[in-house]
């Protein structure tokens, strides 16, 4: 395996107890989850606080929820697309705060090294919303001779209702997905 396959390999074990044991997990925890012996870790990673970077970092990411959008058949309705969106970004938005969550419970700060704070590999956050906003504009076009405003708006939209969204919980009075969805594509007030 390639020293970068190693790393990634290491990363997508270490992932999920980070969010279970924070900065506490123990490298036998990692090299158990990993398969792997504890020495190889640190021939991949100088030492923990550079994996738990790595971990960050890959939380970060939008990657996965990119591909889940563009996997989405363009042919279903409409709300059925932006239904499958949003919880693909909304699995995304949920690791994303389980992990940085972790290490902030640890005691880990945000960044360690500044060079890095916001890289992902799509970039940084603007690139990282530019490439969700692109992802979510290709879902409305096959509606876009009726749609009325442009898709790229419609997309950034969407985007900051579903946001807003995951900050309130659907028991305590919050929206769910499909009343997001449907409040966005058929408004608040009942036709007429």
């Amino acid at each position: 395996m390639s020293p970068e396959n190693r790393r990634r390999s290491i990363i997508a074990a270490v992932l999920p107890l980070v969010i279970d044991h924070g900065t506490a997990v123990t490298t036998n925890q990692i090299a158990r989850a990993a398969g792997i012996g504890e020495g190889t870790i640190f021939r991949a990673f100088k030492d923990k606080e550079e994996l738990f970077d790595a971990c960050v970092h890959e939380a970060l990411k939008p990657d996965s929820a990119l591909d889940a959008i563009a996997e989405i058949p363009i042919d279903q309705p409409l709300d059925a697309r932006l239904n499958e969106a949003a919880e693909a970004l909304g699995a995304h938005l949920e690791r994303m705060g389980a992990v940085l969550g972790a290490m902030h419970a640890g005691g880990k700060p945000r960044h360690r090294d500044p060079e890095h704070r916001g890289k992902g590999l799509r970039g940084g956050r603007r690139e990282s919303m530019t490439a969700m906003r692109g992802a979510i504009t290709e879902l409305f076009e096959p509606e876009k001779e009726h749609l009325r405003v442009p898709a790229e708006q419609l997309a950034s939209l969407f985007l900051a209702l579903l946001f807003t969204r995951t900050r309130f919980d659907p028991e305590d009075g919050g929206a769910t997905t499909g009343q997001v969805v449907d409040i966005f594509l058929n408004g608040a007030l009942e036709a007429k």
